[in-house]
């Protein structure tokens, strides 16, 4: 009788439980959101650009608008990023440590990061809120309504904490071949 291998012992990769597949799923959708919001950025500064200097006419909107689908992008593409791993870090220290350590290391940091997101989603709601609640709108001749940029920030923190929750799982109960390389973007010249 053969000895069929476990698929830890032939090699397949790791697929976490259905849950944490679908909010990962949710971080790429809020990505292509972000994405779209970007180009959306950059044909209005194209048109306030063609208005201005084709036209010779004032913008009214234009930079406004340039500006907050800038800030929805980033605050709304945070959890893509933490999906990618594309957020700044130092991995001097997780690189010269076996996975044991490694991974006791990354549920602690990521656990931290849990609490300052969680600070930041608090404050950002209430931040929305208060321009919901008092019908906030911008300074400028458009009078935009501020709580549809606010609520970014809620939105935006709310995301990345979904995804560090995902990511803190995984360094927690994963097993040590699905965790994330150290030093992904070497390499092997």
């Amino acid at each position: 009788m053969t000895h069929t291998p476990a698929p830890s012992e032939a090699g397949a990769t790791y697929r976490p439980p259905l849950v944490l597949r679908a909010l990962t799923a949710v971080s790429v959708g809020f990505g292509v959101v972000a994405a779209f919001m970007i180009l959306a950025a950059v044909l209005v500064t194209c048109h306030m650009i063609f208005v201005r200097s084709v036209l010779g006419q004032s913008t009214i909107w234009q930079t406004e608008a340039v500006i907050y689908l800038v800030i929805g992008a980033t605050l709304l593409g945070l959890a893509y990023v933490q999906k990618l791993r594309g957020h700044v870090g130092v991995d001097l220290l997780p690189g010269l440590l076996p996975v044991p350590a490694r991974r006791v290391l990354a549920v602690i940091v990521t656990a931290l990061t849990i609490a300052m997101a969680a600070m930041m989603l608090w404050y950002g709601w209430e931040m929305f809120h208060l321009a919901w609640e008092r019908n906030w709108t911008s300074e400028s001749v458009w009078k935009f309504p501020l709580w549809i940029s606010y609520l970014a920030m809620p939105l935006g923190f709310g995301l990345y904490l979904m995804q560090l929750l995902v990511d803190l799982w995984i360094a927690a109960f994963a097993p040590p071949g699905a965790l994330p390389e150290v030093h992904p973007e070497r390499s092997l010249d």
